[in-house]
């Protein structure tokens, strides 16, 4: 056979390692003089042909310690490169990846959750979850040594993206299969190996994204310079990002939400709003809730609002006065009228409040990093490096919510300056919520590499500090409750202060229109609101050490080998602020104090035996194992190991695959988190609410109904006259036990002989067992309820039922918290596909990188139904992206195009039937979201020497989120759909300026 240059090899093998990505990102080595190539580090010339008396120069890649004469492995690596980001005007990490299959199959984490979710990592945070496994099964390495979480509050666990500046980065390597055997227990669904810039260039940039509407503006400033010397290198990066707010009023696609309900023939079955003309807006609610107690002007469900614009009284409505017939009806002060109970009253109850325009939907992000890296040769054979990153990110949020009189519940009439027999809720609007964010970020890394004749090694030592301050803008719980207590007794403050929060008495008029528009006074501004500040500190360090070199040779080539040890330490130390610490925060979660460390130590190993070589169907043949024993002093000691196969058929095709083991100790949030307070709504949490009506549509089972019935719960029970569920929290501490998995995958790799077209087909499956989760509320009430064993399920003892007083039927408290459910498991196929050639017209480069997602799902208990999430919305079946580079000369233009398959969660969650029952008529719901495609179209010239000019249209097609219905309960701002895969920003221009010294 006839022996190939370390050149040829060393292309062929990056197409076979990563094939899409990598064969996009390695495109300018082909326009390259053929005698003198660099391909990702590996220098070759002429005289550097292979042959069995010299060994090639080798090189370390990620899913693998050991060297290796070329990026060919056993497990499907994507390679990412900078330009990329770039091509498409992505001036972020965390925007970057989540463009990869492995992450735009599933919904994740961004900033555009900072406002009215809780998220891990707290507002602002940039988290990547590989095949929806969750971000703390993804391992973020950076130069191939971990990198700490960064965040706040107490679930920190994951490294934020919003640290390390996207221009440090030369590209990312994404090992899509799981490496726990090679990395440690965090790497359950893959890992993120970042690559930061190593070479001499040194530039100052300046990038811009415009959209064409105002709002979420985004500028950077760079300055990046590197130099090599004699004896060694060093890189200095400064970068500053500023991301601009958008606000819910910069879009109409956030406008206020409708109901989306639609008649047979396709038309419009959403009320008219007689205000506008226009359909109704249904959003949130403020007002007067009101019950009959022997009034015969309020019918059941009727709401009272404040007629504030004077259009009611300008066009005839009755006000409530006007209702009155009889004594015992409810009437009042001026200006009250009495809607919402039927179809026709529905649009007269106004809910377009302006509070909804300025709530955040991307928060303003400022963040400040520096980056310095270097190295020195200390001797022949020995290298010392560092590497040192800080980052600085300040986020900003806010938002409105209801409060109301929760504690004392519907009060009479009178104690409102009404009369009637009627009882009455004021619920109020306020704008007074909202947070900030400071996360300062440090990690450094010190380490030493060199080599003992033909071994290399290297030991290295890497501490990340993060410290998070988060504010938060709060209803002080204490007030609230001294001034229901007054109004309930129908007394008045006398200068008494809350226990608490020490705040001085004042009363409170909770039936005051003013305040229920939000603006009270600011008498009672002082009394109810405040602020508070919480701390999150979380400490990693870790000491790393190996060798790799060849045992012995075989026949068929050198026995590649790596062994090390290591040890890590994990510290978590958040401090809520003192008021949700006392549990005084009115509406909103709540913590004690989160505070633990972990150790774990680990002894690994991996094997590289070359079983053929150069024989007919086999000019390749390695089997690699590796295994690791790792011991975690939060749970124990445990093994695992990995097989992999690399059967390199001939030039053209090759075969990979492996199967291994991964085990994953619970975080430290998961151990120790401390009595966190939420309050989700009843209808979430308990099957009984409205299980009378829901039984005769068909919408409950015979098990559900004959347990609720036994419960006590009358079948009339809708929670009108309930608040919401006080849900506890805490970690598991020493009943949790890590969760195992088994990742497998096997693929097939081809590449035209003229190295133009290259292909691969890979498959996966991750399936996880005993997997750390939170049992929710929804999860406690619900199995409860369904179980054949009512009411003797252990999950029935973890909440509490209220008696039926006042007609409150509704849960009271469930003590939640993170414990080991059954099995969750993700199947696939990831198929890349390129083309790259040169013309005496110019080069064309294309790649298509798609994931077909077979399967995710989840089982909780071993006797629960499995859930099966591919179809629904945020967890599409096909997911892909187009790149297409047209190059000459000294410029080029790239067209991108990203798709995201249909969505429906009618099938999973509707019985398959989009017909939902508004006022006694059937109508139909959006529950679906169509095939979405996004373009992006940018060029690329060298202006001058040295000055380099891209400029791009993002959303090239103006491309507004999709529109769902609220019935169909998915997440949404008005009726556009929150999930990653869509774009929430519209059309926008980027540019990027680079100077070249």
């Amino acid at each position: 056979m006839t022996e190939q240059s370390l050149l040829a090899r060393s292309i062929k093998s990056i197409l076979m390692a990563g094939v899409g990505s990598a064969f996009l990102a390695g495109a300018p080595a082909f326009a390259q003089d053929a005698q003198d190539v660099d391909v990702q580090g590996v220098q070759t010339t002429e005289e550097q042909e292979s042959s069995a008396e010299e060994q090639p120069e080798r090189i370390q890649v990620t899913g693998s310690r050991i060297r290796t004469d070329a990026f060919a492995n056993e497990t499907p690596v994507d390679i990412i490169s900078i330009e990329e980001a770039e091509q498409q005007g992505l001036n972020t990490l965390g925007e970057l990846l989540r463009t990869s299959t492995v992450a735009a199959g599933s919904s994740q984490i961004t900033a555009a959750f900072a406002t009215g979710y809780v998220v891990n990592g707290g507002a602002g945070a940039e988290t990547i979850s590989m095949r929806g496994l969750g971000a703390n099964r993804t391992l973020v390495l950076l130069n191939g040594r971990r990198a700490g979480p960064a965040g706040t509050r107490g679930a920190v666990s994951a490294f934020d993206m919003n640290a390390l500046p996207i221009s440090a980065i030369e590209r990312v390597e994404v090992l899509k299969d799981g490496a726990s055997s090679l990395y440690g227990s965090d790497a359950v669904a893959g890992v993120i190996n970042i690559i930061t810039k190593t070479d001499d260039s040194k530039t100052f940039s300046v990038d811009l994204s415009q959209p064409f509407e105002s709002g979420g503006e985004r500028q950077r400033i760079n300055a990046s310079w590197g130099e090599s010397f004699d004896k060694g290198s060093y890189r200095f990066v400064a970068d500053y990002n500023v991301q601009q707010e958008l606000l819910r009023g910069d879009r109409d696609f956030y406008a206020c939400r409708e109901r989306l309900l639609f008649n047979e023939d396709g038309t419009r079955g959403d009320p008219i709003d007689p205000r506008t003309g226009d359909y109704h807006c249904n959003d949130t609610g403020f007002g007067l809730w009101l019950y009959n107690a022997g009034a015969g002007n309020v019918p059941s469900g009727a709401k009272g609002f404040y007629d504030y614009d004077g259009f009611l009284a300008n066009n005839g409505y009755d006000s409530i006065n006007d209702t009155y017939s009889a004594p015992g009806d409810l009437r009042g002060p001026e200006g009250w009228y009495m809607g919402a109970y039927d179809r026709e009253t529905d649009p007269l109850w106004n809910l377009a409040h302006p509070f909804r325009d300025k709530v955040t939907m991307i928060p303003e992000t400022k963040t400040l990093s520096l980056f310095l890296q270097g190295d020195y040769q200390l001797t022949d054979t020995i290298t010392a490096y560092s590497e040192l990153l800080h980052s600085s990110r300040e986020t900003t949020t806010q938002g409105y919510r209801q409060f109301w009189t929760n504690e004392v519940g519907p009060q009479p009439a009178s104690l409102f300056g009404f009369e009637g027999n009627a009882f009455i809720m004021p619920v109020a609007l306020t704008d007074h919520y909202g947070s900030d964010v400071e996360v300062d970020y440090s990690r450094f890394v010190a380490g030493l590499e060199g080599s003992i004749g033909f071994w290399d090694w290297d030991i290295s030592y890497q501490n990340s500090y993060n410290k998070g301050l988060y504010g938060n803008k709060i209803i002080y719980f204490d007030s609230m409750l001294m001034a229901q207590n007054h109004l309930a007794n129908g007394t008045s403050c006398s200068g008494e202060t809350t226990a608490i929060s020490g705040r001085t008495c004042v009363d409170v008029n909770f039936a005051d229109p003013n305040q229920i528009n939000g603006n009270p006074t600011q008498a009672v501004r002082d009394f109810l609101f405040g602020y508070e500040q919480g701390e999150t500190i979380y400490k990693q360090q870790t000491l790393e050490a190996y060798i790799t070199g060849d045992l012995f040779t075989l026949p068929a080539g050198p026995v590649g080998s790596a062994f090390g040890v290591s040890y890590q330490r994990d510290e978590i130390d958040d401090t809520p602020g003192e008021t949700s610490a006392q549990s005084n925060s009115w509406g909103l979660s709540s913590a004690s104090r989160t505070a633990g460390s972990q150790n774990s130590k680990a002894v690994f190993g991996e094997v590289r035996v070359p079983v053929l070589a150069d024989v007919t169907m086999a000019q390749r043949v390695d089997l690699t194992g590796s295994f690791r024993w790792t011991d975690v002093s939060t749970y124990g000691s445990d093994s695992t190991f990995k097989l992999g196969l690399n059967w390199e058929i001939n030039d053209d095709w090759r075969v990979r695959a492996s199967r291994g083991t991964s085990f994953r100790s619970p975080a430290l949030f998961e151990l120790y988190l401390a009595g966190q307070t939420a309050f989700p709504g009843q209808m979430n949490v308990d099957p009984c609410f409205n299980y009378g009506q829901r039984y005769e549509e068909g919408n409950v089972t015979e098990t559900v109904y004959q347990n609720c019935l036994a419960d006590g719960v009358p079948t009339s029970y809708d929670g009108s006259s309930t608040s919401s569920v006080t849900e506890y929290t805490s970690g598991g501490g020493d009943t949790l036990q890590a969760e195992t998995s088994v990742a497998e995958s096997a693929g097939i790799v081809w590449t035209s002989p003229e190295d133009t077209f290259a292909a691969s087909i890979d498959y996966y499956d991750i399936q996880i067992s005993g997997q750390v989760s939170k049992l929710t509320a929804s999860d406690i009430v619900g199995t409860c309820y369904r179980s054949e064993d009512f009411p003797n399920d252990p999950l029935c003892d973890l909440f509490t039922r209220n008696n039926g007083d006042s007609g409150d039927w509704g849960i009271d408290e469930v003590q939640a918290g993170y414990v080991n459910v059954a099995s969750q498991g993700v199947r696939g196929v990831d198929i890349n596909l390129t083309y790259q050639d040169d013309f005496d017209f110019g080069s064309i480069r294309v790649a298509l990188e798609h994931t077909n997602q077979i399967s995710h799902t989840y089982q909780l208990f071993s006797d629960s139904v499995e859930r099966q999430y591919i179809g629904e919305i945020g967890e599409p079946k096909h997911v892909g992206q187009l790149f297409t580079t047209f190059s000459r000369d000294d410029w080029s233009v790239t067209w991108t195009m990203r798709y995201v398959d249909r969505v429906s969660d009618i099938p999973y969650w509707f019985d398959g039937s989009n017909e939902t029952q508004y006022r006694g008529e059937t109508y139909e719901f959006i529950g679906h979201i169509p095939t979405t495609v996004y373009h992006t179209l940018s060029g690329n010239v060298n202006l001058l020497e040295g000055l380099d000019l891209t400029v791009g249209v993002g959303n090239l097609f103006d491309k507004e989120p999709p529109k769902v219905s609220p019935t169909a309960g998915v997440a949404t701002t008005g009726n556009a759909a929150i999930y990653s895969q869509y774009d929430q920003l519209g059309r926008r221009v980027f540019a990027n300026l680079t100077y070249n010294f």
